[in-house]
Order: structure tokens, then C-alpha cells, then sequence
């Protein structure tokens, strides 16, 4: 799982550079042909992690409640980010990777919901949940490479 964890850091690196190195016009901007924009891709990924680590263990989520309902599967950008909003993701980004790793090393994942996602993967413990997510932030990645693509070309 370490690998896993260490991936997961890895990307969440990349997403850090894209946040504070991209224009925040730019990171709320809805290209023609996309549901969503940049910013709310990354917060996608955070809250999801902690839905699928946290939430399905039956334990706390760390990041507040507002933050889970604004960027949670289903929802849409609203086109706006408080600067205190995005410094909140920005200290998540790590935060959340490394509570999940020492609490997971630490064995506090003891019981875990099953919940099938929408990509029809179902998750039977939390080493499912894991791995899961590593693949989920992958996505969303692409996602946000696609996204700068269609930005320059808007420039």
C-alpha cells in the first residue's frame, strides 16, 4: 500500500503546480463541451478520497461538510472560489494523503461498507477504497490535462 500512498502523493504534486500555477480565471472556466472546470476537478478529488477512505470505514471525514457537498460526484462548479476556499484544497491536497497512510498503517480501518462506484468497480475493504482512488485521481487528471488544452486554445 505504500506504493499506492506514495503515487497518490505524487499526483497530487501535479495538481498543486496546475492550482497555484494557473490563473484563477482560468481554473473556474467551463470550456464549450465540459461540465466542469479545473478548480473542481482537484476538489473532486480530495472530498472523494475522504468518501471513499473515510466515509465507507464509518469514520470522520477531515475536510468540512461544505467542502463534501459542493464538490461531490454529482455536482457541478458554480463558477466561483473564495480564496480561502481554494487554500483550504491547497493544504488538503497532502494533508489528506498522509492522514489516510499513518491512520491506514495505524490500523484504523477496521470495517468498511462495500459500495460499488459508478465505474461498476466494487469495493469490498479499504485496500479496494485505496487502490480505487489512486485510479480515480488518474482520471481526473486527464481530465484537467484535457481542460488546459481546450483553455490555450480559447487564449
Amino acid at each position: 500500500m505504500e506504493k499506492i500512498f506514495n503515487i497518490t502523493l505524487q499526483n497530487r504534486k501535479i495538481l498543486y503546480k496546475i492550482l497555484t500555477g494557473t490563473p484563477k480565471d482560468q481554473l473556474l472556466k467551463v470550456p464549450d463541451g465540459y461540465r466542469n472546470n479545473i478548480w473542481w476537478n482537484i476538489a473532486h478529488v480530495v472530498v472523494t478520497q475522504q468518501l471513499l477512505v473515510y466515509n465507507l470505514s464509518g469514520h470522520k471525514m477531515k475536510v468540512p461538510n461544505e467542502l463534501v457537498e459542493k464538490f461531490r460526484k454529482g455536482t457541478v462548479p458554480d463558477g466561483t472560489a473564495t480564496d480561502e476556499e481554494m487554500d483550504r484544497i491547497k493544504g488538503f491536497l497532502f494533508s489528506t494523503v498522509e492522514w489516510a497512510q499513518e491512520d491506514y498503517e495505524n490500523g484504523v480501518f477496521q470495517e468498511f461498507n462495500e459500495y460499488t462506484t459508478s465505474a461498476k468497480v466494487t469495493l469490498k475493504d479499504i485496500e479496494d477504497a485505496i487502490a480505487f482512488n489512486m485510479f480515480h485521481e488518474g482520471l481526473h487528471l486527464g481530465v484537467i490535462l484535457s481542460l488546459e488544452k481546450m483553455l490555450i486554445g480559447e487564449i
